[in-house]
């Protein structure tokens, strides 16, 4: 459609009427024994084009065959879907039932277009034992050339069945990062932060980090001045844990205390530590962060800031 649009008016026209024109002669060369019967027209048009295009003839013989191929496509389709919904709703308790049922609809979805082939070319009248056997040789031919594929499809399988990571989980691969999507029989599927999806062939995933596996850790660190009293600011952060775990819901282990993180230049870091899903551990970081500024406000603690201690030397008056 776009590239419809971009085109100039006249190759609009040009291209308008020749699709007419092959329209014309399609209908010209199928229907002329039919529309002009007994004719010169009909003669001259049965024994050119007629012979390539002669649509009418093709359906009048071979109406049954056409019924056949409609019936096989419609009923195969018709039970692929039945099976991919009945996976669908039997596998949707977690995430590992999600990925296995995944993973059966990709093979029900090629595996049903293949049935679909063979049994239009047996209702055609194609030897179908005779393509299966030449199939399969065809098939080992291939295989050598066809390396790379086999590779993704059993990397694909061990990646189900030895549980790796599933649909949801937080994948780090290298330096991209993002969660997974779907994970079909040939490659995976992965989203990360800004929404952008990434395909990966199944056998390149080496080296990945499921975050996802266990709680991930939201990290708050916090800085108050060196003139502060280090006992007291403790036990003040101490005492609040218990009620920033209640404002913070996606909390599920924590908040703790862990110490003095660093002596800095202007400022002793303090960290407090809390953990979290994979995938919600930056926003409990951001709320940590928020409620331990609130806490310091309250209780009147300073945050410093970098400070500049400039040293001035007093002017020698001149005799």
């Amino acid at each position: 459609m776009k590239h419809w649009k971009e085109m100039s008016r006249s190759k609009r026209i040009w291209m308008i009427g020749l699709l007419v024109l092959i329209l014309l002669l399609l209908i010209a060369s199928s229907l002329a024994s039919v529309l002009f019967p007994n004719t010169l027209f009909s003669q001259v048009v049965d024994q050119s084009i007629g012979k390539f295009f002669n649509l009418f003839g093709f359906f009048v013989d071979n109406y049954v065959r056409l019924l056949e191929t409609a019936t096989i496509i419609f009923f195969v389709w018709l039970i692929a879907k039945v099976i991919q919904f009945l996976i669908q709703i039997t596998t949707n308790k977690s995430q590992r039932s999600q990925t296995v049922g995944a993973l059966f609809s990709s093979i029900i979805k090629y595996g049903s277009v293949l049935l679909m082939v063979f049994l239009i070319l047996a209702a055609w009248g194609v030897q179908t034992q005779t393509l299966l056997a030449g199939a399969g040789i065809l098939g080992l031919a291939l295989s050598f050339g066809a390396q790379s594929l086999i590779e993704d499809v059993i990397s694909g399988l061990f990646l189900i069945f030895e549980r790796q990571f599933q649909v949801g989980d937080v994948i780090q691969i290298d330096s991209f990062r993002g969660t997974v999507i779907e994970i079909g029989i040939r490659a995976t599927r992965f989203e990360d932060l800004n929404g952008d999806i990434k395909i990966v062939n199944n056998s390149d995933i080496r080296g990945a980090i499921n975050t996802s596996a266990h709680l991930s850790l939201a990290i708050c660190d916090v800085s108050v001045s060196y003139g502060a009293n280090l006992k007291e600011v403790e036990q003040v952060i101490l005492e609040a844990l218990p009620d920033i775990k209640n404002q913070i819901p996606d909390i599920q282990e924590g908040p703790t205390y862990r110490g003095v993180q660093s002596l800095g230049e202007s400022s002793v870091v303090l960290r407090v530590v809390a953990k979290a899903p994979e995938m919600k551990k930056y926003q409990v970081t951001r709320d940590l962060n928020r409620a331990m500024k609130l806490l310091f406000d309250e209780k009147g603690i300073q945050i410093p800031f970098p400070q500049l201690v400039v040293h001035m030397e007093s002017e020698v008056k001149k005799d």
